[in-house]
């Protein structure tokens, strides 16, 4: 199985991701991890142009059903801005609590825009 061990490992696994998800609209896409780091389950989230959908409750159930112990995420910002919005802190602070309460920790979130990329845990978002 694929290995997310770290924040460098995460972000290359998603650069790849993304590089197939077309570039003018939003998309999220979302590891769960076990607890040694082995990605366990992949889901993709298309959105619009201006917004990646952002499903919390999915998110949850399949940490849930999948008995993860770590989520990372990562979208794209088509504008080329790897700023992460207002509403992109405000979903990853949602998906976070709803997390912990299951003892899954939201490893990072990644935000890219064009070649550049910010990651939420060294932003000190997370």
């Amino acid at each position: 199985p694929l290995k997310l061990d770290g924040p460098d490992a995460a972000r290359a696994f998603f650069a790849g991701c993304l590089a197939e998800s077309d570039p003018a609209g939003e998309c999220l896409w979302v590891a769960h991890v076990d607890g040694q780091s082995n990605c366990i389950h992949l889901s993709r989230h298309d959105g619009e142009a201006d917004s990646a959908g952002f499903p919390v409750k999915s998110i949850v159930a399949d940490a849930v059903l999948h008995d993860s112990a770590g989520i990372f995420l990562a979208h794209n910002h088509p504008s080329g801005d790897c700023r992460p919005s207002k509403a992109d802190c405000l979903a990853t602070r949602r998906l976070a609590a709803a997390a912990g309460a299951l003892d899954c920790a939201l490893l990072d979130h990644f935000v890219f825009g064009g070649a550049d990329f910010s990651s939420f845990r060294r932003l000190g978002l997370l």
